[in-house]
């Protein structure tokens, strides 16, 4: 993917459902995308509740992607770069995972956070493998 932002959740999809062994399907109504039956990205748009919370701040337009991190530490750490587009609410305190504003976030930190949540969630033989090739090629 080039360095520019604006990425569609279409374009979400084509990367998810590219690596190894990923099957899209719905949760809760929205896409999602799980690897050997466990989800690492999915649509998550906001509830009601969940825009109350914002309060005064500007709620992200959207599409929001939720991505799952490999623990809390590396949400974190993923929010503290203050990538553009990355964000929390308070729905995912202990929670971790990240949401992502496709339409302002890089499409390299987009491709970055799909492809670690990839890792996270898939089963450590195929993690390795892919890895492993990613190396090498």
């Amino acid at each position: 993917m080039p360095e520019l932002t604006m990425v569609s959740v279409e374009e979400v999809a084509e990367l998810a459902t590219s690596l190894p062994e990923v099957s899209e399907g719905t949760s809760r109504g929205n896409r999602s995308w799980e690897v050997a039956g466990t989800g690492f990205a999915w649509v998550r748009p906001f509830s009601k509740a969940d825009i109350r919370r914002f309060g005064e701040h500007p709620v992200p337009a959207g599409p929001i992607v939720a991505v799952m991190t490999a623990d809390l530490a590396e949400k974190e750490a993923i929010l503290a770069e203050g990538r553009t587009g990355f964000f929390t609410i308070e729905h995912f305190d202990g929670y971790a995972a990240v949401l992502i504003d496709v339409t302002t976030a890089k499409q390299r930190w987009v491709r970055e956070a799909i492809v670690d949540a990839w890792l996270a969630k898939a089963p450590r033989e195929l993690a390795d493998a892919y890895a492993e090739r990613e190396l090498r090629g």
